[in-house]
């Protein structure tokens, strides 16, 4: 089986995952707990973005020696212990600390002297676990099915008919609302609606299943979205840091989850953010405002990037021209041949735009 075959990487990781995961399950817990204080800091130096970090290898691991039986207790000699990573400079530089991060760790680990072989393997290892486990809220068992033809992400949570709709709110229905409570009363829990409790996280979830919004503002639903791209940004820094976490049942779970709901509601906040600049147009037509030119700016959600992105295309030119509805429409047609004809998008992505770019031609094609 070639090197390159998915399969063939997927079961390298996972037995990666599993014998870092024996190491670790084999070292004295004082050693676990070392590690595990370790992991926590090198896994928020790299979330925040430091540009330098100090950490050190444990006194001591548990490992194969060679020439003997048993795995041994073998000390690590202090002056091997300290190392860093970054520098003040990257700051300047823009260099991501995770990168080098992960050459420190690979060089420790082809060290020739076996327990700091083992011990960086170990650090990196509960550095990964931490950014999986620790970093990330859980959130709820789901699955999701495709929105149709040419979709790579399934994000239309499945409904389940046979789940009961609780009477009593538990903790993953509701979200404890801050602020003043009475007394010896505890935190007040405001119930998440049905359709948000069928995503991963419902907290994050801003758009109902007609588009309509679950929150106070734009600017909130934005919020939202911005939080589940953290998200995904924490778990794409752990795999980069070490691959063999994909292998992790928990980590899996999380990417699946936050993956679906992050571009159902990206593209919900898409659809939203169009139909108002639609009800902006209309409004300043009305009013004669849009007779010196229009130019647009139309949000929509790149799932290869995972963010809002923004397509800008002029429909009047700058000048004393009077604005008439089906300038948008020409505009918008001539914008949907570049989009179908534009490979820099991919094709769920695309389809996504031209569907946008549809709303502002049917909304100015009769008026």
């Amino acid at each position: 089986m070639s090197e390159t075959n998915p399969k063939f990487l997927s079961e390298r990781q996972a037995e990666e995952y599993k014998r870092q995961q024996s190491l670790f399950s084999a070292q004295p817990a004082i050693v676990q707990r070392f590690l595990e204080t370790q992991g926590k800091q090198i896994a928020q130096a790299i979330v925040d973005g430091n540009s330098q970090i100090n950490f050190s290898l444990p006194d001591r691991v548990v490992c194969t020696l060679e020439n003997v039986d048993q795995p041994a207790l073998v000390t690590i000699p202090q002056n091997q212990r300290t190392r860093s990573a970054g520098s003040f400079l990257n700051h300047f530089r823009k260099a991501e600390l995770y990168k080098e991060l992960r050459h420190i760790f690979t060089e420790l680990e082809q060290s020739p002297d076996r327990a700091i072989s083992v011990a960086a393997g170990l650090l990196r290892h509960a550095t990964v676990l931490h950014m999986v486990y620790q970093m990330l809220p859980a959130g709820r068992t789901i699955t999701y099915q495709s929105a149709g033809e040419d979709e790579t992400i399934p994000s239309i949570p499945v409904v389940d008919d046979m789940e009961p709709e609780s009477a009593i709110t538990s903790a993953s229905d509701a979200i404890a609302e801050e602020g003043s409570t009475e007394a010896g009363r505890g935190d007040l829990l405001v119930p998440f609606v049905p359709y948000a409790r069928k995503f991963f996280l419902p907290q994050w979830v801003a758009f109902n299943e007609n588009g309509g919004m679950l929150v106070k503002s734009v600017d909130e639903a934005n919020a939202h979205v911005k939080s589940m791209q953290r998200f995904m940004e924490v778990l794409f820094l752990a795999v980069a840091l070490s691959p063999h976490i994909s292998a992790d049942e928990e980590y899996a779970k999380k990417r699946y989850g936050m993956l679906g709901q992050l571009v159902n509601q990206g593209r919900a906040l898409a659809i939203y953010q169009t139909k108002e600049i639609i009800a902006r147009i209309s409004e300043r037509a009305k009013a004669g405002s849009l007779n010196r030119g229009l130019r647009l700016s139309l949000p929509y959600f790149d799932d290869q990037e995972l963010k809002i992105d923004i397509s800008n295309f002029e429909v009047i030119p700058s000048g004393r021209i009077m604005f008439v509805p089906a300038f948008v429409v020409r505009a918008v047609r001539q914008e949907e041949v570049k989009v179908s004809q534009d490979t820099r998008y991919n094709p769920s992505t695309r389809k996504h735009l031209l569907h946008l770019l549809e709303l502002l031609e049917q909304a100015f094609e009769n008026v």
